[in-house]
This record gives structure tokens, C-alpha cells and sequence, in this order.
């Protein structure tokens, strides 16, 4: 007889919709190469669903429209709601719904509830930086939130605090839904909030990066959240470590890098 756990993951396989098509390459249109099926399942570094939030309902026949039907549903998620320590404004997700590299971040902020969309502020600009030396663009990539609301304080302003665990629970089904339907060939979460989402891991980023980790299978890279770039303008070290990071995910990707960029904030 299978077990609520077994049921919860049986169910998530089942109503997992049909691949959407492949997407071509941005590099060479002309050479379609299609992306293995999504396989949803749980390996060492995968957490458990919780047991007590159920999965959206994924409907539409397109890519696009499944993750509309997600968005409609984020917007008024009871999970969510009935914690009574989100703001009322949803944050979904933005960019390439096929896209090959997805980022995961932590929860909106005072930039990202204004304008309904993540990583958008300085933190945006950072992480604009960064992609722009990888030779992508923000269109190129999906980005999403382990959680889709503005945690809540007392008396808020433009102050923002971490979200709870219980906070992200409410949330994660809709970033495994949205994993399923873009089925990215590598996952970067970042900054610690997003790994523990991900990872069910409380360890500090400076132990998690440097190594590969998997949720549902797929790989997963560890490392600073852009803002911690800002409280660290100066410091070449720092910029190193978040690039060395990147490299190994350009590399995953199997994207050119130039020699340039290998020596990108080594010192001289």
C-alpha cells in the first residue's frame, strides 16, 4: 500500500503535462536539439513535498498557457494566503519559458512587489552584469522566486526579511510546476534562502557552492545572491567565486568561453 508520501510524488508524476516543443538554440536556429522528458523524481538532494499543500493544477496546451494557469493560480494560492504572513501581491516568474539555464532567487522585495517581477532594483542590475558576462541576455533565461510573495513585517516599508520555512512550503509546488514545464538543463540558486527552498539544506552558501547538488534530477549550482555582490563592491575575491560558479555552469551548458572570460577578477 503506498504511503502519503509515495501518493503525493505519484500524483505530481501523473499530472505532469506532455513536453512542450523543442526549442532551437540561440546559437545555431537551423540545428534544433530537442531536451530529454522531465523526469520527476526524488534523489538524495531533493526534499520531500509537504505533505499538507497541494499541487496546482497545470492545464493549457502550450508551454506558455500551462504557465499562465500557474500564474492564476499563484495569485490567489490558499496554502499561501491562509499563513496570513505574505503581502497580498503575487510574483510570479520572468523570461524563457524554454529556457536552457534557470534561476531561482529567494522572495520578492520592496522593487520586485512594485513592479511584479524578480530581481529587478540594484540586486537586478548585478545579476544583469552577470549574465551580460556570460554572453546572455535576461530573455534568454527563466527566472523565479522560492517565494512568490513579500514576506510581511510589522510597520513595512522598503524593508524586506528572509521568508520562513513554512513560507516557502506554501510556494515550492508552484517552482517544481514551473521546473517540469521549462525543464531547464541546469538550475542556479541564489544566495542561501533559495538553497534551503531547493535543498531542505541550512548549511551557509560558502559550504554548498563549489559542488554540483540535484532537485527532480536536475543539476544544481549553488552561490551569492547578486546583493551580496552590492555589500561586497570591492572585493575581487568575492566576485571570483560567484564567477567561478558561473563558469562551471557555462560549461554544464556547453557554452563557449572565451579566455577572457576564464580570467575574468583573477588578480594579475
Amino acid at each position: 500500500m503506498l504511503d502519503e508520501r509515495a501518493r503525493v510524488i505519484l500524483r505530481g508524476y501523473l499530472q505532469s503535462p506532455a513536453p512542450p516543443p523543442a526549442r532551437t538554440s540561440r546559437r545555431d536556429r537551423t540545428s534544433p536539439a530537442p531536451k530529454p522528458a522531465a523526469r520527476i523524481q526524488l534523489t538524495p538532494d531533493t526534499p520531500p513535498p509537504a505533505a499538507d499543500v497541494p499541487e496546482p493544477v497545470i492545464s493549457g496546451s502550450t508551454v506558455e498557457e500551462q504557465l499562465a494557469s500557474l500564474h492564476r493560480q499563484a495569485a490567489d494560492w490558499p496554502p499561501a494566503k491562509s499563513l496570513g504572513t505574505l503581502r497580498g501581491t503575487m510574483v510570479f516568474a520572468v523570461g524563457n519559458p524554454r529556457a536552457d539555464l534557470m534561476l531561482v532567487g529567494e522572495a520578492p522585495g520592496f522593487n520586485e512587489e512594485r513592479q511584479q517581477e524578480p530581481f529587478v532594483g540594484r540586486a537586478g542590475q548585478k545579476l544583469n552584469q552577470i549574465l551580460t558576462a556570460m554572453g546572455l541576455e535576461r530573455e534568454d533565461i527563466y527566472i523565479s522566486n522560492i517565494c512568490k510573495f513579500r514576506p510581511a513585517m510589522e510597520r513595512q516599508t522598503t524593508a524586506n526579511r528572509k521568508p520562513t520555512r513554512a513560507e516557502m512550503d506554501s510556494c515550492l509546488p508552484f517552482v517544481r510546476a514551473e521546473i517540469s514545464l521549462v525543464r531547464p538543463k541546469c538550475i542556479v540558486a541564489l544566495g542561501a534562502t533559495a538553497a534551503e527552498g531547493l535543498l531542505h539544506s541550512d548549511l551557509p552558501v560558502g559550504r554548498l557552492r563549489g559542488s554540483w547538488h540535484q532537485f527532480h534530477d536536475i543539476p544544481v549550482r549553488v552561490t551569492y545572491h547578486p546583493s551580496y555582490l552590492l555589500h561586497n563592491e570591492h572585493a575581487a575575491a568575492e566576485k571570483r567565486k560567484v564567477w567561478d560558479d558561473m563558469l562551471c555552469v557555462m560549461e554544464q551548458l556547453g557554452m563557449d568561453i572565451t579566455e577572457k572570460q576564464r580570467g575574468f577578477f583573477l588578480s594579475k
